[in-house]
């Protein structure tokens, strides 16, 4: 068996499991700026450690990144640096016509010098999901021309829809669009099946497909790397040094982090600590919280308890007027909003 081949996996078993991808991301937006450029500009989100996007809502503009071609990026177009790599967008292919400082100006009618941009920050909010994106490119440009993106017009024209707002104070449900976007991204790039590393380059080799399947479906199983490498039908040190390839992580760690994000669905629906540790291969309650507070960033009764929706008593002490505090914690994050009520 040639097990550098990269060959295509079974189609039910790489859409579902780029459904399984979807589900196990979680992000968290935030919009830096929404409005647009006149003339001579240069716009750039770089530098601040975190993933950034930038959304051409209408004119257009060019992608630079040190080292590459300048990207050309027109109306509805979108780019999401999935890492903080150096870049700025311009209105020009020539970077060096670029003028930096020029500020921001509110979202107006499309103008043939215009460019308006939604450009905002995301980060992940677990090692799964970091494991997940750093499967991916650097960046990821989506085309409004598309075919398989149409369903983003629906998104941009949301965006359009909100009312003009000072640049710097856009409105949040821009984030949660941009989100929406980000999704869309994830299964459109999966669905190409040329990922060099990850989840999705493990299910692709035919080699690996089916022992990740079965270790999805009995996560609890005796999986050490003995056992993996019989069930892939390969040696010990040759399953060590292909699998590590292709998923980028020594198999003990892909399969923590494969576990802990079943045990994450599973307590999301309600089931309790004890048994889900021990769906996932784990007899001590202890053991199991250390594991999943590494992967996930909180202790699983924590995790199980938050993943609803409740609204905050109404405060017992002075108020300036009716104020409505909503939060939600969802898989994408943790959204909170103050709403002041206009009744008297």
């Amino acid at each position: 068996m040639n097990h550098s081949a990269h060959s295509t996996a079974c189609p039910d078993n790489a859409d579902r499991l780029v459904h399984w991808l979807i589900d196990s991301v979680q992000l968290e937006a935030t919009v830096f700026h929404l409005g647009q450029y006149c003339g001579r500009w240069q716009a750039s989100t770089a530098g601040r450690g975190l993933g950034s996007f930038h959304l051409v809502l209408h004119g257009e503009c060019y992608l630079h990144v040190e080292g590459r071609a300048a990207v050309r990026l027109r109306a509805r177009d979108g780019v999401f640096m999935l890492r903080d790599t150096p870049h700025f967008l311009s209105p020009d292919a020539d970077p060096a016509t670029a003028r930096p400082g020029v500020p921001m100006q509110q979202l107006g009618p499309a103008a043939p010098d215009a460019t308006a941009l939604a450009c905002g920050f995301f980060h992940f909010r677990s090692a799964l999901s970091t494991l997940i994106a750093d499967s991916f490119p650097d960046s990821l440009v989506l085309r409004a021309d598309d075919p398989s993106l149409q369903a983003l017009n629906a998104l941009f024209e949301l965006i359009l829809l909100e009312p003009a707002r000072d640049p710097e104070t856009p409105s949040p449900l821009v984030a949660r669009l941009a989100e929406l976007m980000f999704f869309y991204a994830i299964r459109h790039v999966a669905r190409q099946q040329d990922i060099a590393t990850g989840l999705l380059a493990v299910a692709s080799r035919p080699e690996f497909s089916p022992l990740l399947d079965r270790m999805m479906q009995e996560p609890g199983q005796d999986w050490s790397t003995e056992n993996m490498a019989r069930a892939a039908h390969m040696s010990r040190s040759s399953f060590y040094k292909h699998f590590s390839e292709a998923s980028g992580q020594a198999p003990a760690q892909f399969l923590l982090l494969l576990r802990m994000k079943i045990a994450a669905q599973r307590l999301h629906g309600g089931e309790t600590v004890e048994r889900t540790a021990g769906h996932v291969g784990y007899n001590s309650y202890a053991a199991f919280s250390r594991a999943f507070h590494k992967v996930m960033g909180e202790h699983p009764g924590t995790f199980r308890r938050g993943r609803h929706i409740h609204v905050k008593p109404p405060s017992t002490g002075p108020v300036r007027g009716p104020i409505r505090t909503i939060e939600q914690k969802t898989r994408t994050g943790v959204s909170k909003r103050v709403f002041h009520s206009p009744l008297k």
